[in-house]
């Protein structure tokens, strides 16, 4: 594995303006959501516009991955992110999102889950995680992808690659009928052969206008996963796959995450809506 140093906390940058023309989710400058009461089967209506929700979030993250690359802070990544969100009428989800203070997660090598991005300079041989949220008309379109920035060990390059062949095999497992659990199942037996943990405090959620609706998605077969899938619910699968334990620590800003004992580790993630057959992927750019 990569002999490079352990992040630590950098500087953070003041918060970023949204156009007031833009509409921002009901939790903005509030502590947390309100409770989401509505169902999780979406009506076609409800799909569409989270086809353009997820299709800005993907553009958006495919546009401040192309920024990647040492000596880049992932602060500026942020930036892109933002600009092209509000530049194309979308209100990036995670910006106060009970107080996240960016409008993207980076979340790079022993970072599980949301990074803040900050002063921090990428360096050769880094993978980064981006996890990148739009919500626009209403609904918000949630992913993320692992990059490889410059050199990167080989250890490292097929943990990325493993994990996103994770998610492709959960998604493939989706169907109407189904209990969830079949998603865990799937990437958990496929992350076993090499010997990864697979963590288990995150999930993937239930989305639609609501962020994180209360529908649970875990990644590992969990027997209490037992809802049944079925056509018109829309939810994410978004597997975090580690070279050691899938425990984990958090830094003192609330936010990240980081693997206990801080080797790297890899995310990917779709939003999916049920369909009669399987899943559509909403988050294609």
């Amino acid at each position: 594995m990569s002999g490079q140093s352990l992040l630590a906390p950098g500087e953070i940058t003041p918060i970023r303006s949204v156009p007031g023309n833009i509409r921002r989710p009901e939790y903005v400058g509030k502590p947390a959501p309100a409770p989401y009461a509505g169902p999780e089967i979406q009506d076609a209506d409800t799909v569409e516009r989270m086809r353009i929700a997820g299709r800005i979030a993907a553009q958006a993250m495919a546009e401040a991955a192309k920024h990647i690359a040492p000596g880049v802070t992932t602060d500026e990544l942020d930036r892109v992110a933002h600009e092209f969100m509000c530049d194309h009428g979308a209100y990036p989800s995670t910006l106060g999102y009970r107080g996240f203070p960016k409008s993207l997660c980076s979340s790079l090598n022993e970072v599980i889950c949301h990074g803040i991005p900050d002063s921090t300079v990428l360096r050769d041989g880094d993978i980064v995680n981006l996890d990148v949220t739009a919500y626009i008309n209403g609904v918000h379109g949630d992913n993320n992808a692992t990059y490889l920035c410059g050199d990167v060990d080989e250890e490292s390059r097929l943990l990325v690659e493993r994990t996103e062949e994770s998610l492709s095999r959960a998604i493939k497992a989706v169907r109407p009928g189904r209990q969830i659990n079949v998603i865990g199942r799937v990437i958990e037996s496929y992350a076993k052969r090499f010997g990864y943990g697979v963590v288990r405090d995150f999930t993937g959620h239930g989305i639609n206008s609501s962020f994180h609706s209360g529908l649970i998605i875990p990644h590992y077969d969990s027997p209490h996963a037992t809802t049944v899938m079925q056509p018109g619910m829309t939810f994410t699968i978004e597997p975090m796959l580690t070279l050691g334990t899938h425990q984990y620590d958090m830094w003192d800003d609330g936010w990240t995450v980081v693997t206990k004992d801080r080797k790297r580790t890899a995310q990917f993630e779709h939003t999916l809506v049920v369909t009669e057959t399987g899943a559509e992927i909403l988050t294609l750019p």
